[in-house]
């Protein structure tokens, strides 16, 4: 089924920050992927320059298999088989450039069959579906710093390779792990270089989703704006794909 309500349109213009010129690399924005980097590690201190030059970009689509109330934790895979990736977004606020602490960034994105959790079988493919994998968020550190570990995207029908986020503060975290309520800053989503998906989609699970898949030059959504449009960073873990790949970007929002 395909995603056909992710389409662009002229929503709300919030703020999104891409640090440019002689900040991109401390801020770790950039278009450019390697996948023969060495293995990195995501610490507890994502420096921003003070006088980083910042970019406005609009917010992308939510899209349809949104399901709020998730838990807040580090770690969203459940089990589900695929290439590591290590996300670390840092958020910053729109007008002083500083980090924003104890803010929810929170993710949900498809399986290597292109199946999101909820809404199984939509890509064709039956598999168990307790609506959670693939799913959650993360409170920024002091640093304004939130690492989650999940599997690199699959795709769906229509869409390219993406991961969906949501930046808000002031959520309430349940006993069990849940958060709810709080107020909305940002909706966006997460890209990754073409070269990147297109290694990826030779190594299983992925390489048996026979569903043609869409690039980033096909999309409906990306508009090859790189970083500004949420291109991530990739770094490789190892020396093969299997090994996976941290993923870096710093967003900024109007707090």
């Amino acid at each position: 089924m395909t995603d056909t309500s992710e389409t662009r349109s002229p929503i709300g213009r919030r703020t999104v920050l891409v640090a440019t010129g002689a900040t991109a690399a401390t801020l770790a924005v950039g278009a450019a992927a390697s996948t023969e980097a060495p293995t990195v590690t995501a610490d507890d201190t994502a420096p921003v320059a003070a006088a980083a030059v910042c970019t406005l970009t609009k917010e992308m689509t939510e899209g349809p298999y949104y399901l709020d109330g998730q838990y807040v934790r580090s770690d969203v895979t459940e089990g589900k088989a695929g290439i590591p990736l290590k996300l670390a977004l840092t958020v910053v606020d729109a007008g002083s450039c500083a980090p924003l602490s104890n803010a929810l960034v929170e993710i949900w994105h498809a399986d290597a069959l292109g199946e999101y959790s909820g809404y199984v079988g939509n890509n064709g493919h039956s598999e168990p579906d307790d609506g959670t994998f693939l799913r959650g968020g993360v409170l920024t550190n002091s640093s304004g710093l939130a690492s989650i570990t999940t599997i690199y995207p699959g795709w769906y029908r229509g869409r390219c390779v993406h991961i969906h986020v949501k930046v808000a503060t002031g959520v309430t975290v349940s006993s069990d792990g849940h958060f709810s309520g709080g107020n909305e800053l940002h909706t966006g989503q997460l890209f990754i270089d073409e070269t990147i998906t297109t290694a990826v989609a030779k190594v299983s699970p992925y390489s048996t989703n026979t569903v043609t898949r869409t690039t980033l030059a096909q999309d409906s959504i990306y508009d090859d704006a790189g970083a500004s449009s949420g291109l991530m960073t990739l770094t490789a873990l190892g020396s093969s794909t299997s090994s996976g790949y941290s993923a870096t970007l710093t967003l900024g929002v109007d707090s």
